[in-house]
């Protein structure tokens, strides 16, 4: 416990510490000098005298090594042994992300394991894992979009709000594919936004078929306001059937952005690397300490000891005249 108490305290002024050597020599000098004026009278023959001088003898000693105590103590608060806690202090510009995930039921296909849809939910949360400053939300779509998770610095209730995602309560009627609301709605999230990075992490698997908004118009909206969208299209199928390959690469190209393609765990969990280190924050990491005096024991104790000295020596130990 000692140990570890140590090994968070430095010392303002830890050259003070050498003044410690001094205490050997004091001992040295008080042995010495109680050596050459011990005598060998003997005060009495009466059992309770000699009782009485043997303690006497003893407790005389006492008040030096009080005093040797009290000046070891004073010497290390007098150095100023301070606590220290490091801490890191993160500033940059952060991106505004909104992963827009399909939800339809053909996202309960087993051709990745465990399902599409839990493998999308897996890499999202890595990515997530990876970010330091942005705020990041979540727009999930099957028959209608609907935002799961506002952008939000807090990735833990993130985290908790995609592994939520689920495609079998029919909330969002899972038989249909809104591509086109899906990404108008994660638009609206980020228009208003001031950062100057905004993105757009679009996946599905399969063709826009239901939804009020077109996905060209949803496009437009994007590129009006200056939003990246990558497009992933989650399909196992080297013809790239069951997915429209030319709209996600439409999308992608004409917002500044990129088309990747998954064919399986490896290749999503890869993209989405791709993706973090497209789209990396500048940040600048600043390390700093803080520290909080701890003399005040040492110098209380040291009182205290002198105080118990000077009662010991002038009440306890008090010659006859």
């Amino acid at each position: 416990m000692l140990n570890e108490w140590y090994q968070h305290i430095s010392f303002a002024y830890p050259y003070l510490l050498w003044s410690l050597l001094l205490l050997p020599v004091l001992i040295v000098w008080y042995v010495l000098k109680n050596t050459q004026n011990s005598s060998a009278v003997t005060v009495s023959t009466l059992g309770i005298y000699r009782k009485w001088a043997s303690s006497r003898n003893i407790l005389r000693h006492v008040p030096f090594l009080l005093r040797l105590l009290a000046i070891a103590l004073l010497i290390i608060a007098i150095a100023r042994p301070q606590s220290r806690s490091n801490q890191e202090r993160i500033e940059g510009e952060g991106i505004d992300i909104v992963l827009c995930l399909d939800v339809s039921g053909t996202m309960s296909g087993t051709d990745f394991a465990p399902t599409r849809l839990e493998a999308a939910k897996q890499v999202a949360i890595e990515f997530v894992n990876e970010r330091k400053t942005d705020r990041i939300g979540l727009v999930i779509f099957g028959g209608e979009s609907f935002t799961q998770c506002p952008l939000t610095n807090d990735y833990a209730m993130l985290i908790s709000q995609i592994k939520a995602v689920s495609n079998v309560n029919g909330i969002l009627d899972p038989d249909k594919t809104a591509i086109g609301s899906g990404l108008a709605t994660s638009v609206e999230r980020l228009k208003r936004v001031k950062t100057k990075s905004k993105v757009i992490i679009l996946l599905t698997d399969g063709e826009n078929n239901a939804g009020l908004i077109d996905p060209n118009t949803a496009k437009e909206l994007a590129k009006y306001y200056r939003i990246k969208v990558y497009t992933i299209g989650v399909s196992p199928f080297t013809n790239g059937h069951a997915i429209n390959e030319d709209m996600l690469k439409s999308i992608a190209s004409e917002t500044g952005a990129l088309y990747f393609r998954a064919t399986d765990n490896a290749s999503l969990s890869f993209i989405y690397s791709q993706i973090d280190k497209l789209e990396k924050t500048k940040v600048e990491t600043s390390s700093f300490a803080r520290y909080a005096e701890q003399f005040y024991p040492f110098a209380i104790a040291a009182i205290v000891l002198m105080l118990i000295e000077v009662w010991l020596r002038y009440k306890v130990l008090k010659k006859f005249p």
